[in-house]
């Protein structure tokens, strides 16, 4: 049964690229990334259609994609960077998904993850589940519905399925990724969101630069040398000077706004 539900996949696949485009859902999708909270996301996934499918749904939703398609490569990549969601499929080239599921979990690890695999037995969701798992989604899927699973695994970590943040003069719905400033709407780009919220996420404490690229860009993204400088800037002239606070060759921290 295993054997045939990945056996089936490439077809499935290739379906599921193709009836999302045709739809427009895919399109739809990059005008809707400012209605989540922008996350690194680990991709674990050797099929190179697929794979390229799901990290294109996940970048147009305003997310940072790191993709990695063997298990081993995975592990490294999570012991140096720290990332918000994990995709994983069960059946890679160097082992299966589960295992290395249940040593995440063994070892303390409790980043969310959700489970994307051909794999549609109820044995095999309750196995994936019980090992840790967040969620769990069959292969073929919409990749609409990964993006609202994303979002609703997000608002579970997160404890407030809409949270309102007040901040001096601004108000910031963090679940619609919408912000007033004494009333009046605010635009901020994607990478200024993201930059905000790692500010409003660690209230008061300093936040390294390095720390900072961390959370805005994915592995294998060239960084210049004063683009934190340069989103700062932007984000106090649209929020106020006081929003971001500079202690010099230190880092950054939330201020007043």
């Amino acid at each position: 049964m295993r054997a045939e539900a990945d056996g089936s996949l490439k077809m499935a696949v290739a379906w599921l690229h193709t009836t999302v485009r045709q739809s427009g859902q895919y399109e739809a999708n990059a005008g809707a990334k400012g209605r989540q909270k922008t996350m690194r996301i680990l991709l674990i996934e050797d099929d190179m259609v697929l794979g390229a499918a799901v990290r294109d749904q996940v970048a147009a939703d305003g997310h940072s994609v790191d993709w990695m398609h063997r298990l081993d490569a995975a592990g490294d990549a999570m012991a140096g960077a720290g990332f918000d969601l994990v995709l994983l499929d069960l059946m890679l080239p160097d082992g299966r998904g589960l295992l290395f599921l249940r040593r995440l979990r063994a070892r303390g690890d409790v980043t969310p993850v959700i489970i994307l695999t051909a794999l549609d037995q109820i044995s095999d969701r309750i196995e994936g589940l019980n090992a840790g798992a967040d969620d769990y989604l069959v292969k073929p899927f919409d990749l609409a519905e990964l993006s609202a699973r994303i979002k609703s695994v997000a608002r579970r970590y997160a404890g407030n399925p809409n949270p309102i943040v007040t901040h001096g003069p601004l108000e910031i719905d963090l679940a619609a990724r919408s912000i007033h400033r004494d009333g009046r709407p605010v635009t901020l780009t994607a990478r200024e969101w993201a930059l905000f919220e790692a500010f409003l996420s660690r209230p008061g404490q300093l936040l390294s630069k390095a720390q900072l690229e961390d959370k805005l860009y994915a592995f294998g993204t060239e960084v210049e040398s004063n683009t934190i400088e340069v989103h700062v800037s932007r984000l106090r002239k649209k929020l106020g000077t006081g929003v971001i606070e500079t202690e010099r060759g230190l880092g950054y921290r939330l201020g007043r706004a």
